[in-house]
């Protein structure tokens, strides 16, 4: 299973990236009503950390902003579950197939690698806050002589008093022509 299929199926719901039970019932071969019974059935292996249901505004939300759910699953009156890492590793126990267990894998891969990828950008985020800050500092009297000359009042009076230099013409002596 492609690391990238999975990766698009991992949500961001009340700051935890999760799986929705119609993606892993579709990774798992399993009909999604087969995959919630499970569930229901076993629910002390799934505490709130492993897996919880969308309230009504959180699914309207998501089907509002993502374009990649099914057509069918938009109009379902049901809220989907929702399973942590840790949910969708309890879920393939109680599948006990060896897809489910394949599955289960390249799921929690995925998640690794998220994790990964966060954690890059957040270090790489660090780095140049750090290098702005570091030149920043070196190069705050150039700000500050840029800031004086492009104060206009400041500017326009000093060249009034300055000394024109160069070739003058005096208009007196064209007019009289």
């Amino acid at each position: 299973m492609q690391l990238q299929v999975i990766q698009k199926k991992i949500y961001e719901i009340r700051g935890q990236k999760v799986m929705l039970d119609f993606d892993l019932a579709g990774l798992y071969e399993v009909e999604t009503r087969i995959l919630k019974q499970a569930v229901r059935r076993n629910m002390d292996i799934f505490p709130d950390d492993f897996m919880f249901q969308l309230n009504k505004q959180e699914w309207n939300e998501l089907i509002t902003n993502c374009d990649k759910l099914p057509v069918n699953i938009k109009h379902n009156p049901g809220t989907p579950l929702a399973f942590t890492e840790h949910g969708v590793t309890m879920l393939a126990n109680l599948l006990k197939s060896k897809k489910a267990r394949r599955i289960s894998v390249a799921i929690v891969r995925a998640f690794i690698a998220l994790k990964k990828f966060i954690l890059n950008y957040k270090e790489l985020d660090e780095k140049l806050k750090e290098l702005e800050t570091k030149y920043n500092r070196q190069f705050a009297d150039v700000y500050e002589a840029l800031k004086y000359l492009m104060d206009d009042k400041q500017n326009k009076d000093n060249w009034k008093k300055r000394n024109q230099i160069g070739f003058k013409i005096n208009s007196k002596k064209i007019k009289g022509k």
